[in-house]
Parts: structure tokens; sequence; C-alpha cells
């Protein structure tokens, strides 16, 4: 421990616990806790000597003991004083808070809260402090010019993030709980005027209030929508033609059934079983339909296959699909005319979901279009999100967005943690 001298150390049996006595070097006290400034003694607190968790000596917990006073601040009025082993305001070491934050980040929840014996929600404030720390020192914002948006949901009920990644380093420079033009606001209000001017691509899904606050703040920044939303809208539309498919096949086979059990028993016979199977390899061939041809397996071929032999609506739906998808492979000077036929196509093919579809691609094709040209595309913004998804899962239990966001920062944001001790 810097700036600390060790007075005594004793044992604790009754609770098989390790209490070392310290104070600050002489030169490091009488400091404010918030700015580090030198101001007069005002108290000497409450008068009781306080404790500060640490990590623990082989198996024995450890703390930190210690009188604090109170000063003075010129700024801040009367705070505790700073003292070089511990955050303003934390019951924990410092070295106890990076050990935590780093295991937080690497490692399971149980894993974090059995080892280090502490319960969840302590994670959640630790983590916190330590984000805080780091944001105190770095400008997350700094040398933006290239950079996604996009929303996350993180809890049901709706409840969302809304995301900022820089497209030339893959890091999540802010995030922020709302799904709003007023969450997008905030974040170029914290990038403040100059900065906004800076910004010269941004890459996003499409959403009215994310497009309205980037043209309100960025008026000369190029907007792309991104091929990996359009390419979810048409798996998405291709999701409602199999699932309308199915529905009609388990009800063939439903109607099917009826009719082989009201049969007279002289008559009966064993029931066609052509609909029911139709009803089961319609729904098993959702991962077929979803994956890119390259990827398929040759049991997803098969059932592609038989797709195409048994339900040609189905099977254009999927044709459609790829064939959009391969629109954003292609050079920019023929993805124009590419989509403009894909578009045509679209329009008349009679599936309902793809007229829809159609209809949105068209309003948004100028975006589109920039998007190719410009080599604009969510996919770290994806990854970034997909990479939230998991600490969502880890993180469940917290009270509030705002631990998410400060484990989601430090694991993404370009400052991993650390161990104690290592450089």
């Amino acid at each position: 421990m810097v700036k600390t001298v060790v007075e005594d150390v004793r044992f604790e049996e009754a609770g098989q616990q390790v209490v070392v006595s310290v104070r600050a070097v002489a030169r490091d006290q009488c400091r404010c806790g918030l700015c580090g400034r030198r101001c007069p003694r005002y108290d000497r607190g409450r008068g009781v000597r306080r404790r500060w968790r640490s990590l623990d000596l082989s198996t024995a917990v450890t703390w930190l003991e210690a009188e604090v006073i109170r000063v003075e601040c010129r700024d801040h009025g009367v705070v505790v004083a700073r003292v070089p082993w511990a955050r303003h305001g934390a019951r924990h070491t410092r070295a106890f808070d990076d050990q935590v934050a780093w295991l937080a980040v690497k490692t399971s929840k149980s894993a974090v809260c059995e080892l280090m014996r502490i319960q969840w929600l302590t994670v959640g404030a630790i983590i916190t402090r330590v984000v805080a720390d780091i944001d105190a020192v770095t400008d997350r914002l700094e040398g933006l010019a290239r950079i996604g948006i996009d929303e996350i949901s993180y809890r049901r009920g709706q409840k969302f993030l809304v995301v900022v990644v820089d497209h030339d380093t893959g890091r999540l420079v802010w995030a922020a709980p709302g799904r709003s033009e007023a969450t997008v606001q905030a974040f170029f209000d914290a990038l403040g005027p100059d900065r906004c001017a800076d910004i010269t691509h941004v890459s996003a899904d499409g959403a009215s209030y994310i497009a309205n606050a980037v043209t309100k703040n960025c008026p000369d920044a190029v907007q792309g929508v991104d091929p990996f939303h359009v390419v979810k809208w048409a798996n998405k539309a291709l999701t409602e033609v199999r699932a309308q498919a199915w529905r009609e096949a388990r009800a063939a086979a439903a109607t099917e059934q009826k009719q082989a059990h009201g049969r007279p028993r002289k008559d009966a016979v064993v029931p066609d079983r052509s609909a029911s199977e139709r009803t089961r390899l319609m729904k098993i061939t959702r991962y077929a339909l979803w994956k890119n041809p390259e990827n398929l397996t040759d049991k997803q071929k098969t059932q592609l296959e038989w797709i195409q032999a048994n339900d040609p609506t189905l099977y254009r739906a999927w044709q459609l699909k790829e064939n959009l998808r391969l629109i954003f492979k292609l050079p920019a000077t023929h993805a124009a005319t590419a989509l403009d036929q894909w578009i045509n196509t679209a329009r008349r093919c009679r599936i309902p979901a793809f007229v829809k579809l159609q209809r949105s691609i068209d309003s948004y094709k100028n975006a589109i279009l920039t998007s190719i040209s410009h080599g604009l595309s969510n996919g770290r913004t994806e990854s970034v999100n997909t990479k939230i998804r998991l600490y969502t899962r880890i993180a469940f239990g917290y009270h509030g967005p705002e631990p998410l966001i400060a484990i989601a920062m430090l694991a993404l944001g370009g400052n991993p943690p650390t161990l104690p001790g290592r450089p």
C-alpha cells in the first residue's frame, strides 16, 4: 500500500480475522476526500476507528483500521479526509475493489460472490466506483469520427439502453437507459458542439428518433442504415412466412386426425400422417432458413430441398431474403441497380410480409446505398450488444441499469480492469 504506514497487526480468533492498524503518511493527511486538496482539520469525525475490507490474508478476512478525521474544504465544505488505501466513501480498499471489478468481468456472478465473500449488490456498487475512477482520468468521447448508434433490451417490460460504439476502435463509448430522441440527444450534449462537428459517419437501424437527433446535431455527417439490420428485417419477414406455413400444416394435420377418428370402426384405416410429418418438418426447418447457404450442414441442406419441393411460397421467401443479403456484397456501382430489381421483384411476389418489407426498404433506399458506398456497418455495434446481453444475464439482480452500464463500460470501453499489483 502506497503512502500508508502500518502501526500494528493483530489476529482476532473470534471471527478468524486479521486487523491491520494503519495511518496515512504525514504529507498525505488532512486532504479533502473529493478533490485531494490539503485543508484545515475540522474534527475527529465520529471519534471511532473505521475499518475497510481488504484482500484476504490466506483464508482469514483482513481489515484495515484507522482513525479518520474530517477536514473543511473551501470547495466541498466539511468532508471526510482522504485515505490513500480506499476510494472516498467506500468500505473496501482499492485493491479489493480492483480485484472484484476484474472478477466481475472475467467470471460468473456466483464465483465473484463466493470468492470475495460479498453480496451481488455490493459488486454493483464497487464496479460503479471503479468506472467513475476511470472516467475521472479518461475522456471516452475524444477523437470520435465514425460511430454506430443502436438500442438493446436489457430487461423485460420495454427496458432499453441506447449504446454508442466507435467504428474505428470497436469501443463502447457511451450508454444510457431509454429509447427516445431525448436519450440520443443526451449523448450529443455530452459530446459538445465542437466534437459533434467532427462526426463524419453515423450508422443506425433506421429508427427515426436516432436519425432526427443526428440530423439536428451533426448535419454534415453521412447517415446510413446498416446492412445487419436490413437483413434482420428480411429474416423477420421470412419467419412470419414460415410461421404461417407451419400453422396451415398444423391445421391440416388436425383436420386429418379428426376425420380419421370420425370413421366407423369397420372402415377404420391408419391415419394419413403426411400432414403431421409436414408439420414436424416445417417446425425444424427454422435454422436451415436462417443460416447463410455456405454455413448449412448436410441435414439442413436436405431440409431446404424439402421446402423447395413442398412449399414454393416459403422457398420463394427464402430466395428473396438471400438475394437481399447478397446485394450488400456487391460493389457500390452495382448495388443500386440490384436493389431496385429486388424491390420490384418483392413488390410483385404476393407474399404479404415481403411486400411490406419492400416498402420499408424503398423508403430507406438512399440510406442503405450510403452504407454500402461508405462501408458502414453496425457489425461492431452488434458485437458489443451481444456481449452486453451476456453481462445482462450475469448482472441479473441489479435494481437498475446503472451497474449494468458500469460493467459494460468496464469490459468494453477500452480500459479493462487489472488485478491489483499487476502492471
